[in-house]
């Protein structure tokens, strides 16, 4: 067994890990810029930072609506803060929810996660590092820490604003002197390609950019029977909350409801309260609109007549202000009046549970690529089989109070990579989902159809949906399960990463990743025959063949050879290949093997190649109906076995790897 391609970046990418790149303390530099030097550099020189990798010229606001040949564009001029006010100041008195009103970009969400963020200072200065100013040691450059895929990185960005009119374009702050929101939201959208890139969203995609946490989602018509209890938790430990009212149709978005709700606009939550009120306990919610604007007008808003019957005290402690964006409404009118709200847990923390544990948090990438490991769901028996797998041993139960049941609890997480990133060339969020299978006594291996065509799920995400991430919590008696996470429909491409959270010390999650390898099974070569028309009923091996032709040729004197390889008598062999492999591999009866049936086929031969190789493969011999003609099947079989022999000739004592110099890497990439 070996492995090999893509291996040497493999190697330098776990290398980093080890040594604690990516880490909040050890942040990756975002394209490779290093915000210490450049500052540096600019301080020297006498000049402003002007990020030539995220330039103000017009196609870094948007690609359609925003883009260069928009009317929405036209008028627009790139400023730094000090030429659109006297006195800029990078935060005001403390950063605060107010400091974030929502401009001409349909980033709610995002701002919505910011407004969150602003109530744990600590969090903030994770994000938006201490020191910065526009005064001492200003040189226009900043810079903003954010987690993306499972690691932190540095974002580096010139203070240059897309302003209009004198006035900011997209996000500005209630103190017009204050500009760290409207640096932050272009490092984001530095992040993902450009502004408009930004438009539309869930308020968790934010939540888990800003945290690194792991975010859930309520549905609040159908809500736990202790929601208020995990959402006071939730604020306690400092998790960050939002929800939003599901639209029904395109003329829903952003519609303001009679009592000034907006439909299909992402709120925060801030805070959670119990008052008195007419002899009895009224729980109160506090929710903030991004747009600094646009208020609750039921009961409990800011004007409302139930705060005439509140302890003058308490009614101050809820600090409550007119038309800042912010309000309080029962919790009651809450559930009735939105859809869904999304939790950030931080650490993170088991909301439910009556003291903090602490969890742990498996992370692995993956990867759904056409004809190889891009499966679709569990509704197409036929290719589900070949979307990754991923093995979890659930070895000790937890006790959860409300549940008589002993069993294991984990989160499992299914986030899809850089999606906001393909918006400019059509793309945008696939529909993924995941399910979960028990495989007690199944070997470490990648299951095949038969398995899933006879097991059904024992959990599942709750639907597939076209967000960045699905998660759900699960309870699964201790034992051995398998997680295929997948896209809805089939040959849909994207990389992913999986999360598994557990309060369980013991869990263990591996990839089942088939190891690269040749078996070569006894009767291989009597297998493949050449059933030559001059020998009639004789048949003839690749070993005889061989030696058949080299008496042959050792009469031929003139002719300069050292004989015929086996690899040239195989050739010979692979012509007549199809007479045994063909017909049983080509299922459908079609007349060519479909990508699956492919790598069933290469199997049977004897190859066992992992999914990277079979994304190569696909690559390579497939047409763009991910088919692969006889011709291209036999072309690939003499290839692999070439490339086998090559590598086992660099590892004579089989230890599964080799150090290989340039040509001889060169060489190998000769083979496909």
């Amino acid at each position: 067994m070996f492995s090999f391609g893509g291996i040497a970046a493999k190697l330098e990418r776990d290398r980093l890990r080890a040594a604690g790149v990516g880490d909040h303390q050890n942040s990756v530099k975002y394209l490779g810029q290093d915000f210490d030097t450049l500052k540096q550099q600019c301080l020297e020189s006498g000049t402003l930072f002007e990020d030539p990798l995220f330039p103000a010229v017009p196609s870094v606001l948007g690609f359609k609506e925003l883009g260069p040949n928009s009317g929405k564009t036209r008028g627009v001029r790139w400023k730094r803060p000090s030429e659109i006010v006297d006195d800029p100041q990078f935060i005001v008195g403390g950063a605060t929810r107010t400091d974030i009103c929502q401009g001409a970009l349909g980033d709610c969400w995002l701002l919505a996660a910011i407004g969150s963020l602003t109530l744990n200072e600590e969090l903030l200065h994770r994000v938006v590092p201490h020191g910065q100013s526009f005064q001492e040691d200003y040189a226009g450059i900043f810079h903003f820490q954010i987690w993306q895929f499972g690691e932190w990185v540095d974002v580096v960005i010139d203070d240059r604003l897309p302003t209009k009119d004198g006035e900011l374009v997209f996000v500005h702050s209630a103190e017009c002197q204050e500009f760290w929101s409207a640096l932050l939201e272009k490092a984001y959208a530095k992040l993902n390609g450009s502004y408009e890139a930004l438009s539309g969203g869930s308020t968790t995609e934010g939540f888990e950019d800003f945290t690194g946490g792991v975010a859930e989602m309520y549905d609040l018509k159908r809500p736990p029977r202790n929601l208020s209890k995990i959402i006071c938790k939730a604020l306690e430990r400092g998790s960050l909350l939002g929800c939003s009212i599901d639209i029904t149709s395109a003329f829903d978005m952003e519609a303001v409801t009679f009592k000034k709700l907006v439909k299909g606009h992402a709120y925060s939550v801030t805070g959670f309260k119990g008052v008195e009120y007419r002899g009895r306990q009224e729980e109160l919610i506090r929710v903030r609109n991004p747009w600094g604007q646009v208020e609750w007008t039921g009961a409990w808003s800011d004007s409302s007549s139930e705060w005439n019957e509140v302890d003058p005290d308490q009614k101050d402690e809820l600090q409550l202000k007119m038309e800042d964006g912010e309000f309080w409404m029962s919790f009651r009118d809450f559930m009735r009046e939105f859809s869904r709200l999304e939790i950030c847990n931080l650490t993170p923390d088991a909301l439910t549970a009556e003291e903090k544990k602490k969890w742990h948090t498996t992370l692995f990438e993956g990867s759904w690529r056409r004809g190889s490991t891009a499966g679709g769901c569990r509704n197409h028996p036929a290719t589900f089989w070949i979307n990754p797998q991923f093995k979890i041993k659930l070895l000790e139960e937890d006790d959860d109070p409300d549940d008589n049941e002993l069993a294991c609890s984990f989160l499992v997480a299914l986030m899809q990579k850089h999606r906001r990133k393909e918006r400019h060339a059509g793309g945008d969020m696939h529909t993924i989902g995941f399910a979960v299978y028990e495989a007690q006594g199944c070997q470490s291996v990648h299951l095949k159809k038969d398995f899933f065509l006879r097991n059904q799920s024992q959990a599942r995400s709750e639907t597939f949906i076209n967000l960045r991430e699905v998660s759900n919590h699960i309870r699964l008696p201790p034992g051995e399960y398998i997680i295929v996470p997948s896209t809805f429909e089939p040959n849909k491409e994207a990389d992913f990463i999986l999360r598994v959270v557990s309060m369980c010390e013991k869990l263990s999650v591996i990839y089942l990743q088939k190891k690269i390898g040749l078996l070569i099974p006894l009767n291989f070569y009597k297998q493949l025959i050449l059933f030559s028309p001059l020998l009639q009923d004789m048949e003839i091996s690749v070993f005889e063949l061989r030696t058949i032709l080299n008496r042959v040729i050792a009469r031929h004197k003139d002719l300069k050879t050292d004989g015929f390889s086996m690899d040239s008598c195989r050739n010979m062999v692979n012509l007549m290949d199809g007479e045994w492999l063909w017909p049983a591999s080509d299922l459908d009866k079609s007349g060519t093997m479909s990508s699956y049936e492919m790598r069933l086929a290469l199997e049977s031969t004897g190859f066992k190649l992992d999914n990277k190789l079979h994304q190569v493969i696909v690559a390579r011999y497939a047409d763009e109906s991910m088919g692969v003609d006889f011709d291209n099947f036999v072309c690939c079989l003499v290839k692999l076995e070439t490339m086998f022999r090559f590598f086992r000739g660099l590892d004579p004592e089989g230890s599964g790897s080799a150090v290989m110099n340039l040509g001889e890497v060169r060489k190998l990439r000769l083979f496909f």
